[in-house]
C-alpha cells in the first residue's frame, strides 16, 4: 500500500480514508490482532503466528505501524540482540472500532447467507 500524499493539506484528508491506510494492507490487521492478545512479542513468535509472510513484508508492516503510531518496538542491548512488540496506547484504542467493524461483518455476512438462493445440490447439503 503507498503512504499518504504529505503534500495534501491535513485537513483535505478524509479520516475515513486516512484510518484505513493506517491499518490497510494484507498483513497490517491479524499484527494487530496478534499483538492485542500479547503483552508484548518477539519478532520471530509473531512470524510463526502469521504463516506465509516474509521477513521483508513483516518488517515492512511493523515498522510502517510503528511510525504512525500504533506500535512500539522496544530493542534491548543484549547478545544476542532482542527486539519486543507490543501495542502502543494509540494502537490499543483502534481495538473498539475494530471490533465494531467485525460485529457489523459477522451480520452483513449473515443476512448475505441468508438471502442467496441456493442450487438444488446446495439445498441438499444443508
Amino acid at each position: 500500500m503507498t503512504k499518504n500524499n504529505t503534500s495534501d493539506p491535513p485537513a483535505s484528508l478524509c479520516p475515513l480514508k486516512y484510518s484505513l491506510s493506517l491499518i490497510g494492507g494484507k498483513w497490517k490487521l491479524p499484527i494487530i490482532c496478534i499483538l492485542a492478545n500479547e503483552t508484548c512479542i518477539r519478532y520471530n513468535s509473531l512470524k510463526r503466528k502469521l504463516p506465509g509472510i516474509t521477513n521483508m513484508m513483516l518488517s515492512q508492516s511493523l515498522k510502517e505501524l510503528e511510525e504512525n503510531g500504533l506500535v512500539h518496538r522496544e530493542q534491548y542491548n543484549e547478545v544476542p540482540p532482542r527486539v519486543e512488540y507490543s501495542l502502543t496506547t494509540e494502537g490499543e484504542s483502534i481495538l473498539s472500532p475494530l471490533e465494531s467493524l467485525s460485529a457489523w461483518g459477522n451480520q452483513h455476512l449473515d443476512k448475505m447467507h441468508s438471502s442467496k438462493s441456493h442450487c438444488s445440490t446446495c439445498q441438499k447439503t444443508q
